[in-house]
């Protein structure tokens, strides 16, 4: 690669917060020459196999003339200049029923929103454990219901919902998605 890069170009910017951008983990390595922008944007192995696992298995177990499943890191729309990515989004197919399908992220709350992990860089983040919990009360004061992280590093996962205590879990545990839906992230892992 060819010479660092002097500035920042937008495509690096992973979530925009009132204006302030979080930038993809790994940024200032695109900017000093050494990766090159899609090395930033991937999955490891472990997320995208949880991922992709968690959406084959919901598509299973949902009512899917009810409820939509988004994946990819669908972006929602808080405000102007604030938006955060989703790894899974689920939705009541209603809500999303008059939405354009178009190339624009959602001002819609989904009702529920799974994180693995995330690819934000936090390096510059005060206090990076600050990030996720910014991200979840924004996600919950949006309108979602609940907001689900799996952690891979410490393999636990977090459960948020509006008004009620946070409960974090080793991900042996069974978590409950929704109502009488429930996952086990080991198993999701080792059945793969």
């Amino acid at each position: 690669m060819e010479g660092a890069v002097k500035t920042i170009p937008e495509v690096l910017i992973y979530e925009m917060v009132d204006g302030k951008p979080i930038y993809y983990k790994g940024y200032k390595d695109y900017l000093s020459g050494e990766k090159q922008i899609d090395e930033l944007r991937g999955n490891s192995y472990l997320q995208a196999l949880i991922g992709t696992q968690l959406v084959i298995l919901l598509s299973k177990l949902l009512d899917l003339k009810q409820y939509q499943i988004i994946s990819n890191e669908v972006g929602l729309k808080f405000g102007n200049k604030s938006w955060r990515a989703a790894d899974l989004a689920i939705y009541e197919k209603k809500t999303l029923k008059g939405v354009p399908k178009v190339n624009k992220y959602l001002e819609v709350p989904p009702r529920i929103v799974i994180e693995i992990d995330t690819k934000a860089d936090l390096e510059e983040i005060r206090n990076p454990l600050g990030y996720y919990h910014e991200k979840t009360d924004q996600l919950l004061d949006f309108g979602v219901d609940k907001v689900i992280w799996i952690f891979t590093d410490t393999q636990k996962v977090m459960t948020a919902r509006q008004y009620e205590d946070w409960q974090t879990t080793d991900w042996n545990k069974d978590v409950e998605i929704m109502e009488g839906i429930k996952v086990n992230i080991v198993r999701i892992i080792d059945e793969s």
